[in-house]
C-alpha cells in the first residue's frame, strides 16, 4: 500500500536577520528571524512578526537540526479568518533532488474547517527560494 500525500499550503519564508554563536569545541547555533506569506488550497495569509528558526550545527558540520516556530494569519478555504501556529522540527542532511530538508510539523489552529490539523501527523519539505526557503506542508490521505 502506497501512502498518498495531499499538499495543503506553502509558506514562502523571507529571511530577515541571523544571529550566530560559533563554537570551535562543540555545537554552533544560528537563530534566523523571518517573515513571509502563505499560498495554497487550504489556507492563504502572512507570517506574523516573531518567526524564528533555531538551527544547531554539530561540531562535525554534518549533523544539523532545525526548530522553527511561527504564527500565520489569513483565511482558510471556507473564507473564514483564522490563525495557525506552526512548530516545525527536522534535520538538514544530504539534499534529495531539489528538497533541502524534511520536517515533522505540529499545527495548532483556531479554524473550524482546519481543526483536524491540530491532531494530524504532517510532513514539511523545504526547497530553496529567492531570499529564503519555501516550505510545503503535506498530510496523508486515505
Amino acid at each position: 500500500m502506497t501512502l498518498e500525500m495531499e499538499e495543503m499550503f506553502t509558506v514562502h519564508v523571507q529571511i530577515k536577520d541571523t544571529v550566530q554563536l560559533e563554537n570551535k569545541h562543540g555545537e554552533s547555533v544560528i537563530l534566523i528571524t523571518f517573515g513571509g506569506h502563505v499560498t495554497g488550497a487550504m489556507f492563504e495569509g502572512i507570517v506574523l512578526e516573531g518567526g524564528v528558526d533555531t538551527q544547531i550545527i554539530g561540531k562535525d558540520g554534518a549533523s544539523h537540526s532545525l526548530s522553527a516556530r511561527y504564527m500565520l494569519k489569513g483565511q482558510d478555504y471556507t473564507g473564514q479568518q483564522c490563525q495557525i501556529y506552526i512548530e516545525n522540527n527536522g534535520y538538514i542532511g544530504k539534499p534529495q533532488g531539489t528538497r533541502l530538508f524534511r520536517t515533522s510539523p505540529r499545527i495548532i489552529t483556531n479554524s473550524q474547517a482546519l481543526a483536524y490539523l491540530n491532531l494530524e501527523p504532517l510532513i514539511g519539505e523545504g526547497f530553496s527560494a529567492a531570499g529564503g526557503v519555501d516550505i510545503k506542508f503535506f498530510r496523508a490521505i486515505s
